[in-house]
């Protein structure tokens, strides 16, 4: 079994949350790798990154930085350099990726709050991989100082916790003045997608009187934001393919991110514009929408090993950061063994209103989980 994290660390409140932080985020006095043997040798950082000081002045305890997906440029959570942390919820499954280690480190309690970064998915997948919480703000909502690439029009910092409570704190660390106002009726759109089954179920389940929505431009949208990703990752990360030193699995992507030319780019652009104004219209008629994070169930791990279509698993995460709209996914109990994610989606802007769907839901589906406030109360 690997752990979820690349060093302990002891920094911060110890009466505080216990927050872990991914490997692609500044901790003072650590080495920012990204889940690379190409930047294994880098120098530590020489501050602090925004989101870090921010959950340390609310009195945070810094646990540990976390094993993520390398250069956060994939989704199953598997390292062979830097190791791939069990996922906790399906042992023997995929933890998800990127930030395989920040979810894996809340799922198997060794930390009640995580950051995680969304750039295509990377906070929701591995949040609903291992059965817990996590929020993509939205775009440009949280301060992006410190954190690498330093360059990205669709990554996102935000909480992975166990509880709505928990991502709460962290979003009222993180965001001056960030309110959950009181939901006494809130309208829901079911937005119908391809998945599995089982999952539209548990959809219709979990919401019940939410009204059947359709969007014409999610394939579409999850296309253009893989040229996007692919462009911007290169142009980060493309120098470290001359060292050798980078895993295969990712050197091939960041490879093949070199032929994306400008009119891909440019139609990716159109895409997100027109996608962006569909969404905000269905979120003109209904405050939230709902479905499921990942189309189907977490492959196991040999199976994921093996397999070079898994960015699919995506499909459902990824258009929501090219639009830039803030998403939730929620743990769902699914069947024996199975845990599953349901997505929520929210105005831009709006991120205290999704919160607040998302603690209804939370108290809708079961009794939630104490929080570190109510464990250590």
């Amino acid at each position: 079994m690997n752990s979820a994290f690349v060093e302990r660390l002891s920094i911060g409140d110890v009466r505080g949350p216990r927050v872990a932080v991914k490997d692609c985020i500044d901790v003072a006095g650590t080495r920012t790798g990204c889940g690379s043997r190409a930047l294994a040798e880098t120098e530590p950082a020489s501050g602090h990154a925004r989101v870090v000081r921010q959950v340390l002045d609310a009195g945070g305890h810094l646990v540990g930085k976390t094993v993520m997906h390398e250069l956060a440029f994939g989704v199953t959570g598997i390292n062979h350099w830097a190791g791939t942390p069990a996922n906790p919820a399906m042992p023997g499954h995929i933890p998800g990726g990127s930030s395989s280690g920040s979810a894996a480190a809340v799922a198997a309690g060794e930390a009640d709050v995580a950051l995680g970064t969304d750039t295509g998915g990377s906070i929701r997948m591995p949040a609903a991989c291992c059965g817990i919480i996590g929020l993509k703000p939205s775009f440009g909502l949280v301060g992006r100082q410190g954190v690498h690439p330093a360059a990205s029009s669709l990554d996102c910092v935000g909480p992975m916790a166990r509880t709505m409570d928990d991502i709460i704190w962290t979003m009222e660390a993180l965001v001056d003045g960030f309110h959950v106002p009181p939901s006494p009726h809130l309208r829901f759109g079911a937005l119908d997608v391809d998945c599995d089954s089982r999952l539209a179920s548990m959809v219709a389940a979990a919401v019940p009187a939410a009204i059947p929505m359709t969007s014409q431009r999610m394939a579409e949208a999850y296309d253009a934001g893989l040229s996007i990703i692919s462009r911007e990752t290169f142009a980060a990360f493309g120098h470290l393919l001359a060292t050798g030193r980078v895993g295969a699995d990712v050197a091939a992507r960041l490879a093949a991110a070199a032929r994306v030319d400008d009119w891909q780019l440019a139609r990716a652009e159109a895409v997100r514009a027109a996608f962006r104004t569909e969404i905000d219209r269905l979120l003109q008629r209904v405050d939230i929408l709902v479905l499921p994070t990942l189309p189907a169930f977490p492959p196991r791990l040999e199976l994921a090993a093996r397999a070079k279509a898994l960015v699919t698993m995506t499909s459902l995460v990824r258009p929501f950061n090219l639009s830039g709209h803030p998403a939730l996914t929620l743990p769902v109990v699914a069947g024996p063994g199975l845990v599953a994610g349901l997505q929520l989606v929210g105005r831009h802007g709006e991120d205290g209103l999704l919160c607040a769907a998302g603690r209804r839901i939370e108290h809708a589906l079961a009794t939630p989980r104490s929080s570190w406030r109510g464990e250590n109360a």
